[in-house]
């Protein structure tokens, strides 16, 4: 098989019913779909064996979160390319056909995505991945069409095909040898930027990651985790400080991660002024799974040096997002300059 659609699931039998239905409808290219479960406890495996006894499932040992969810799915689908497709997403005609021509004209495009929007407002880009992401030189990432918190609508703006630095997990396209030899997701992330994480491994050993205007999807998001749980402010902070040590050029390495720690403190600060305790709580509590864990991460770090050949500048912003948005009150893509990359 060429392509295999695969979406993970946990107690996610709403989201199937919901929107398995527009996957199906919409698979032109004939891949295979399949549901990979992450040790559900609700009636999910039972609504689709009754209702899509086509679909195959494979199921999971336990809930290891999006990143060991998927590398325990993936080791039983053959396929060229993987299609990650979060449960919540409703697709559109031609969705999948757009974005592998694109990843056939060129076997260095390692990754792509297509347009994301939101579910709920339709003429809006959505949060988690809008028209590719981009990171800037202290790892905060933003998006075309997301800057921060800021969503912009969709006029267009962004309907060229380009290279850019990560493609969503919410509906990532992947070459599936390349996924496999740099060894998948880091399953230590658990859940949110693993696939940032991957993308700059893949963009460190010179492949290309692509961002596909010709095909579009519409995202619910937060349907596993919502925005507004000191869980997920937990993963972002700690996965975010990982991410940096793991893959930040050496010269920029401990400078940024310093300047990061002080922002952090700022974020949490933040927090605790506006009474929302819980969340500057989770802000301390991954800063300490951070240092605890630091070896571990320079460990990664020194076995994935060896094989870099470079260390990618492409789609890298060389000033800070956060101070572009809240100083200077650049809240869109188009007013921040990426011609600049690292020095």
């Amino acid at each position: 098989m060429k392509i295999a659609v695969v979406i993970l699931n946990w107690n996610g039998r709403k989201f199937l019913e919901e929107f398995l239905p527009s996957v199906v409808a919409c698979n032109a290219a004939d891949a295979e779909i399949i549901v990979a479960d992450n040790a559900s406890s609700d009636d999910s495996i039972a609504f689709l064996q009754q209702h899509y006894p086509q679909i195959r499932i494979v199921v999971n040992a336990e809930n290891g979160g999006f990143a060991k969810g998927y590398n325990d799915a993936l080791k039983h689908v053959q396929a060229e390319y993987y299609v990650l497709l979060n449960s919540d997403v409703e697709v559109t005609p031609g969705w999948i056909d757009g974005v592998i021509k694109l990843m056939d004209s060129d076997s260095n495009i390692a990754a792509c995505q297509p347009k994301i929007k939101a579910f709920h407002n339709k003429k809006q880009f959505e949060y988690a991945g809008a028209a590719g992401g981009f990171i800037d030189k202290f790892g905060y990432p933003f998006c075309r069409g997301r800057i921060l918190e800021n969503l912009e609508d969709d006029n267009g703006q962004y309907d060229d095909v380009r290279e850019i630095f990560w493609a969503t997990g919410a509906c990532m396209f992947v070459r599936a040898d390349y996924y496999h030899n740099v060894g998948g997701f880091d399953e230590d992330f658990f859940a949110h930027m693993e696939e940032i994480d991957l993308c700059w491994r893949l963009k460190n050993l010179g492949y290309k990651i692509f961002y596909c205007p010709d095909a579009t999807v519409y995202h619910v998001g937060g349907g596993t985790l919502n925005k507004t749980s000191p869980r997920k402010t937990y993963l972002n902070f700690r996965n975010n400080l990982i991410l940096i040590s793991k893959n930040h050029p050496p010269h920029y390495f401990i400078s940024k991660l310093i300047t990061r720690m002080i922002l952090d403190g700022v974020a949490g600060f933040k927090f605790l002024a506006s009474g929302q305790f819980s969340h500057f709580s989770a802000v301390l509590k991954a800063h300490y799974s951070f240092y605890s864990t630091f070896g571990k991460t320079m460990q990664k770090r020194k076995v994935l040096k060896k094989a870099i050949k470079s260390y990618t500048t492409t789609a890298v912003y060389i000033h800070c997002i956060v101070a572009d948005f809240y100083l200077r009150g650049k809240k869109t893509f188009k007013e921040i300059d990426l011609k600049e990359r690292f020095r």
